[in-house]
């Protein structure tokens, strides 16, 4: 079933300039973007710094505002929605930060950090508002006594996880978990990434992911978008992307993935170089004379690939 479906998504920021300061060009970080969420699935939103993919994820949660386009949460244009019906939706579509640090009230303690989302949607005396902090932190793996602890006093694991626990506060059917793990040690994220997908199982919970890392998203995701300067450039479950990648920017971001093993050292460096010459050399099929991702084009049953109009690719 679908719980939100994004249409023709743009978000434009105006460049100005000259002695009268007007607007003589837009930066087009989101320029027309579609996305169909189904409950309990996990979204992967994969780029590039500068790629668009962070500020789809704040246009969603309303910390960006849309140029144009559609949000349509339970089949309702969450853009023009009224006060009553955003209320609803900021309940229901939760975020987790990158950094953990920084999306923490340092001067708060943990009670009060965990406390304050459910205020704002529940009313709860003292004594209910603990009982439910004390159940969000059983739920994520922290200690009882981190309640009277703050922020600086935990690891960077542990802070994600209490992000975590705020973002899960007023049981959402919606999080937007925007690099969630990139900070953390290889050991750390995985913890995060595995409670991640408990709570998940144990709420229902549908995901977007959004990350840089290939190797993670696919630990963690049913299906695939692929962004690239403001635009999809391929969109597929697990299989289609990884294993038949068709657009050279989805094959470029495959190449840099990174290998323990140090005898394909060699190897890996051979496949960039060729998946870099042949970004070179099939670029037209790909971008327009302007540099735009073209649109999708369909090539499987749930495989889109951006291309020119009748490409072979």
């Amino acid at each position: 079933m679908s719980l939100l479906e994004i249409k023709d998504l743009k978000v434009h920021y105006p460049i100005r300039g000259g002695f009268f300061n007007k607007i003589v060009d837009h930066v087009y970080a989101v320029d027309g973007v579609n996305m169909v969420i189904e409950e309990g699935k996990t979204y992967g939103l994969i780029g590039e710094s500068g790629s668009g993919k962070s500020t789809v994820g704040k246009t969603i949660v309303g910390l960006e505002k849309a140029t144009s386009g559609q949000i349509l949460y339970k089949n309702e244009n969450i853009l023009n929605a009224e006060v009553r019906k955003k209320i609803k939706y900021n309940r229901d579509v939760q975020m987790i930060f990158q950094d953990s640090m920084s999306s923490l009230d340092p001067k708060k303690r943990v009670l009060d950090i965990l406390a304050e989302p459910i205020r704002n949607f529940d009313k709860l005396d003292k004594r209910e508002e603990k009982l439910k902090v004390c159940e969000l932190l059983e739920i994520v793996g922290m200690p009882m006594d981190s309640i009277f602890k703050y922020p600086h006093e935990f690891s960077g694991g542990q802070r994600q996880r209490l992000g975590v626990a705020r973002a899960i506060a007023c049981k959402p059917k919606l999080i937007i978990a925007d690099e969630p793990v990139s900070a953390l040690d290889l050991s750390v994220q995985a913890q995060v990434l595995n409670y991640l997908k408990q709570i998940q199982k144990e709420f229902n919970l549908s995901y977007i992911f959004i990350s840089h890392d290939l190797g993670v998203v696919k630990h963690m995701c049913d299906y695939i978008y692929i962004m690239h300067r403001g635009r999809f450039t391929e969109t597929g479950n697990k299989a289609d992307i990884y294993k038949d990648p068709r657009h050279i920017y989805t094959k470029r971001l495959i190449a840099s993935i990174p290998q323990i093993n140090p005898s394909l050292k060699h190897e890996l460096k051979d496949n960039r170089q060729k998946v870099d010459a042949e970004f070179e050399k099939y670029y037209s099929e790909y971008y327009d004379e302007s540099g735009r991702v073209y649109p999708l084009e369909k090539v499987g049953e749930t495989h889109y690939v951006a291309m020119k109009k009748g490409g072979n690719n």
